[in-house]
């Protein structure tokens, strides 16, 4: 899919690192122009360009949308990538921290989706949220988290609607994915292990496999895809019901 992005411009919300540096690059090497935003500078390949910018405050993604769209003329495509959230127990999780949860990982890619939409609907865009498995299965522990990427869902198959035709909504549902952040996410390499055994691929993804997810629905091979959610999860994990059942 080597230039299949010729001519487009597309930013990415947590771009600097793991999955979204991924898609990044690739949507570089499709031939996009690039920009990725977080809150602080990060060093890139000299084809992706940086802008800071706090995804969590509204009047900041206004003022970066005018930025890139001053800068390359046009916005074609956004990955709402951005999110995370450490452990906590949501009986002791205080209300600042829920809140911030909820704002990095719901609220942030509607208003990064506000502030694109009048300059996708100009050219026909897409969007492509980056959801979790946490939004499909319990998730405790990150019981917020998973609210949050379960309200992504939600929000991509509404603005489908609300946006179409001129914009397509779409989001991927990430799995266990290998990253610099690997070890700490997951545990060590004989727990990454164990858990690549519960999958149904027998092992963890990695972020190239999700970034070519993005590129394809952010292209036009993806024409007729909108409001849907793809799941690239390696199968998803092995009941746990069925080890007991057979034992």
């Amino acid at each position: 899919m080597s230039g299949e992005l010729a001519g487009k411009v597309a930013l990415v919300t947590g771009g600097s690192r793991g999955i979204g540096r991924a898609i990044a690059r690739r949507l570089a090497a499709a031939g996009a122009s690039v920009v990725v935003c977080g809150r602080s500078p990060a060093e890139l390949p000299d084809e992706i360009q940086f802008v800071a910018c706090d995804v969590r405050d509204p009047a900041a993604v206004q003022t970066m949308m005018d930025e890139i769209v001053d800068r390359l003329g046009r916005l074609d495509i956004v990955v709402n990538n951005a999110g995370g959230s450490p452990q906590a127990e949501a009986a002791t999780a205080s209300p600042r921290f829920s809140e911030s949860v909820v704002a990095l990982n719901l609220l942030a890619p509607l208003y990064v989706s506000q502030a694109a939409y009048r300059h996708l609907q100009a050219h026909g865009g897409a969007i492509v949220n980056i959801s979790s498995v946490s939004a499909l299965r319990p998730s405790p522990g990150t019981a917020v988290y998973a609210a949050a990427k379960a309200g992504v869902l939600a929000l991509t198959r509404s603005l489908a609607h609300e946006w179409g035709p001129a914009v397509r909504m779409n989001a991927v549902v990430v799995g266990y994915v290998q990253t610099e952040a690997a070890e700490m996410t997951y545990g060590d390499e004989a727990a990454q292990a164990a858990i690549g055994a519960n999958i149904a691929a027998k092992r963890l993804g990695t972020a190239d496999e999700v970034a070519e997810a993005v590129l394809f629905l952010a292209s036009s091979r993806a024409s007729y895809i909108t409001g849907a959610a793809l799941e690239v999860h390696g199968g998803g994990e092995r009941p746990p019901f069925l080890d007991i059942v057979e034992a």
